[in-house]
């Protein structure tokens, strides 16, 4: 694993304005970074695909040891959320797709740092941008050298078929977020591929007539993909008619407990030693060494405390879950987490972001990789 340097697209701009992509610039800084790229061997890409595989493996059985010991309390679920939840796994609802946040520096095992298991954020960035990057790349070797561990488009359309919807897909996402917007926009052209009908809802277009979710034709929604954390949506008003109604959810409700946080606890209980889990702990100072105190329902990096590191945020006041601090790996001075991607329960493909600073963020960027 390395980190190359690499002149950008005089054309990335238009490029990437034709592809959909709106937020390849965020406040004026460039959200897309085409002037590095990580370059990994095949052996590497077979070890981190390995690596999420066994992931995933674990995780699932940590799910189904929640579900059957009520463990809604410690993972931080409220109580009115957990049949919901709970439901969700018993009727096996299948799950569209998951990110394992991932530090690795080419050595050793792969570590887990957390589980992105709601909402897709640079799933399109990692599925469609990096790949068009790869295609024009011209780096005086030749493109037909390189790869990219990038299945992703092809096992998202796959995943539509076989995970039991009905012909419409209903999607929706807060119509403020172009980013939000963006991804959702990519996720139904991939369903339409499938054969769905995909309509869009923004989330204050959703309706209810007392018995069923309604679109603005007043169609009742019987499956409906939202881009917006089951945390935020069952705390609010709207969450409480979800038990009272037919509707599928992508993702389903029990991804609530890996997107918990706390989950990196109940994992590293269970298989204790795991050489792909950090030690983690409801405690502080459990774990036998520097940690990094992280909020259950935090995003973004924000609220955090390590060791030199504290960030502000709106999250300061959940209950926190501690973790080994094991620093991010530096490369020509950036700080690079690996986003490996599960697709209908399978590794699918990886995406980078990195920053300046050990802490990965919104402002963080998303560059390329290819293996050879």
């Amino acid at each position: 694993m390395e980190r190359r340097t690499l002149e950008p697209r005089p054309d990335r701009r238009e490029r990437a304005r034709r592809m959909g992509f709106a937020f390849a610039d965020v406040a004026g800084e460039p959200y897309w970074d085409e002037s590095a790229y990580y370059r990994f061997t095949e052996g590497e890409i077979d070890a981190l695909e390995a690596a999420t595989a066994e992931i995933e493996r674990i995780s699932r059985a940590a799910v189904a040891h929640a579900v059957a010991n009520d463990l809604n309390g410690p993972l931080g679920i409220p109580d009115g959320a957990w049949p919901i939840v709970k439901r969700s796994w018993e009727r096996a609802e299948p799950s569209l797709y998951g990110r394992l946040d991932l530090r690795w520096d080419g050595t050793g095992e792969p570590k887990l740092l957390e589980y992105n298991a709601d909402t897709p954020t640079a799933l399109f960035e990692a599925a469609v941008v990096q790949w068009e990057w790869l295609q024009c790349l011209d780096d005086g070797r030749g493109p037909e050298l390189h790869d990219q561990f990038n299945g992703l488009h092809e096992a998202l359309i796959a995943a539509w078929g076989r995970i039991g919807l009905p012909p419409t897909v209903h999607f929706c996402c807060d119509g403020s977020s172009v980013e939000d917007r963006g991804t959702v926009d990519y996720l139904r052209d991939t369903a339409i591929q499938a054969g769905h009908e995909a309509p869009f809802l923004t989330m204050e277009e959703i309706g209810w007539n007392g018995v069923v979710f309604t679109d603005l034709e007043d169609r009742p929604i019987e499956a409906m993909f939202k881009l917006y954390p089951w945390d935020w949506l069952l705390r609010e008003a709207f969450g409480a008619n979800i038990a009272k109604a037919r509707t599928r959810w992508i993702e389903p409700a029990w991804r609530l407990i890996p997107a918990s946080k706390a989950f990196l606890s109940l994992i590293w209980h269970l298989f204790p030693d795991h050489p792909n889990l950090l030690a983690a702990h409801l405690e502080p100072g459990l774990t036998g060494g520097p940690e990094i105190a992280k909020p259950i329902w935090g995003r973004e990096g924000s609220n955090i405390s390590a060791p030199g590191i504290e960030t502000d945020g709106p999250y300061a006041d959940q209950p926190r879950v501690w973790q080994a601090y094991a620093e991010l790996p530096r490369f020509g001075g950036r700080y690079p987490v690996i986003g490996s991607w599960i697709i209908d329960g399978a590794p699918a493909g990886i995406g980078i972001r990195e920053d300046s600073t050990p802490v990965t963020r919104d402002t963080s960027r998303f560059v390329p990789h290819l293996f050879d």
